[in-house]
């Protein structure tokens, strides 16, 4: 594994992931790196009662996704003017699609909980999976 000059982080539109950010400028303007901003989104289909899959464009999903990453980037914009920062948006397994990411990266940086649904959890799954599984080193930002 070699870094690459790059700080992965991964953003849901949640206030952690947001502090996740906002750390991961810093760390970036001190180790002189760019950031990549991960935001990915999954869906299943509901049942329509009568049978079948409701379908919903693909295409809903990603410009909604492209929006919550570029309202984010706006709204850290005059901090991280001096940061190279990119954005990538996927649909899939955010712990997986971040992983992959980070697989060259000198950091991978998540929010310590973002909009999953089990509120009571000390640590979300998103962060617990990279934190166990990523290839290297990984910072979990606490709210």
């Amino acid at each position: 594994m070699t870094a690459s000059g790059k700080i992965v982080v991964g953003v849901d539109g949640s206030e952690g992931s947001r502090q996740a950010l906002l750390w991961a400028i810093d760390e970036a303007k001190i180790r002189g790196s760019a950031i990549e901003i991960i935001h990915t989104w999954n869906f299943t289909p509901p049942l329509d009662p009568v049978g079948g899959y409701v379908l919903i464009p693909d295409k809903d999903f990603q410009e909604s996704a492209q929006l919550v990453v570029d309202n984010l980037v706006k709204s850290v914009a005059e901090l991280a003017s001096s940061t190279a920062i990119s954005t990538h948006v996927e649909r899939g397994s955010a712990s997986e699609i971040l992983m992959n990411h980070a697989k060259t990266a000198e950091l991978l940086v998540v929010g310590r909980r973002g909009h999953g649904g089990f509120i009571g959890l000390l640590l979300g799954s998103t962060a617990a999976q990279v934190s166990n599984h990523a290839q290297c080193p990984v910072v979990i930002v606490p709210v």
